[in-house]
């Protein structure tokens, strides 16, 4: 982000309307607005003033084998980065599927609808879970798995366009299924300054040693 206006030095104004606010302090003195030649600016993120948790990632949670899954039940998983949903993926998702209705890809008309833009398909938020799983658990230590499939499915809050959502997880449960190990792992979307999360879904899948 460039902090310089036309005259080399960095506007306080400009620097506030574009959500960042420069604290008044340089080296030698000198206005908030003019900054002096040898000076310095610290900016902060506006999310920070609204006090919005910031975006990290804690890595995923690895097992080296299949086995070391059990006993586990009711590990916390991630969270892993946010991730924003822009309208660009929202008509991909609607052209893939041929879902193309109005409320998630026609701006104009969504700006009257119920939610005052378009928002994300559900089944696109559910379908971003397997985008978030890596970030969230990594098993090692087999030669193939399978996804078996997904349970409890249920869509809590609609993801409007310009949001970003993560996901947070937890192991439910693990047991010995036929000489492999099956693990569901519960996956929760959530939306950034939402108290609501998008989704949630119980994910199964199976590991072959």
């Amino acid at each position: 982000l460039s902090c310089q206006s036309d005259n080399g030095r960095a506007s306080g104004e400009t620097l506030r309307a574009r959500g960042i606010w420069p604290p008044c302090r340089g080296v030698g003195g000198g206005k908030c607005d003019d900054v002096p030649r040898v000076g310095f600016v610290v900016l902060y993120d506006w999310r920070d003033r609204l006090r919005f948790e910031p975006a990290r990632m804690t890595g995923p949670t690895v097992f080296e084998t299949p086995g070391a899954l059990q006993g586990q039940e009711g590990t916390q998983l991630g969270p892993t980065d946010w991730l924003l949903i822009d309208q660009d993926r929202v008509n991909g998702f609607a052209d893939v599927t041929g879902d193309h209705q109005w409320i998630h890809v026609d701006v104009e008309r969504a700006k009257d609808g119920p939610f005052g833009g378009t928002i994300a398909h559900g089944y696109q938020t559910m379908s971003l879970v397997n985008f978030f799983l890596p970030q969230l658990i990594e098993v090692q230590g087999f030669t193939h798995a399978v996804n078996v499939g997904a349970d409890r499915l249920r869509f809590l809050a609609p993801v409007k366009v310009g949001s970003r959502i993560r996901g947070v997880g937890e192991i439910v449960t693990v047991e010995e299924i036929k000489g492999a190990i099956q693990s569901i792992v519960r996956v929760t979307v959530e939306i950034e300054g939402s108290d609501k999360p998008a989704c949630v879904v119980d994910t199964i899948s199976r590991y072959f040693p």
